[in-house]
């Protein structure tokens, strides 16, 4: 198994219940020392409207979002095979809602709990 890159997107076996789908990877490549597990953002193609979803637009996804609050962590034997890469603006725009969806960064629209 290769070791998947921050912005790549793979076919990955997300278990019965996610099934197997496209997503993004999110974490940095692991070095020996560290567990065989990379962090993911699933794509889908049932978007729900929410502020967390980004539509970004490539040649190997069919029409959908990559759903920021659907974050994974799964071993590397679960990725099946690279479908491609983003841009760096496209991963961008995904990594600002991560960090909003995360509270990292503050937003106009956030509730104070």
């Amino acid at each position: 198994m290769s070791n998947p890159n921050r912005g790549e997107v793979w076919l990955v076996d997300l278990g019965y219940v996610a099934k197997v789908r496209p997503c993004l990877v999110v974490s940095i490549p692991i070095i020996k020392e560290d567990r065989a597990l990379v962090t993911l953002i699933a794509h889908t193609t049932s978007p729900r409207g929410s502020r967390f979803e980004v539509g970004i637009e490539v040649h190997f996804l069919r029409a959908g979002v990559f759903d920021v609050q659907n974050i994974v962590t799964v071993p590397l034997a679960k990725l099946i095979r690279k479908l491609g890469g983003l841009t760096k603006e496209q991963l961008s725009a995904v990594e600002d809602l991560i960090s909003l969806w995360l509270g990292l960064q503050q937003s106009d629209q956030e509730i104070d709990l």
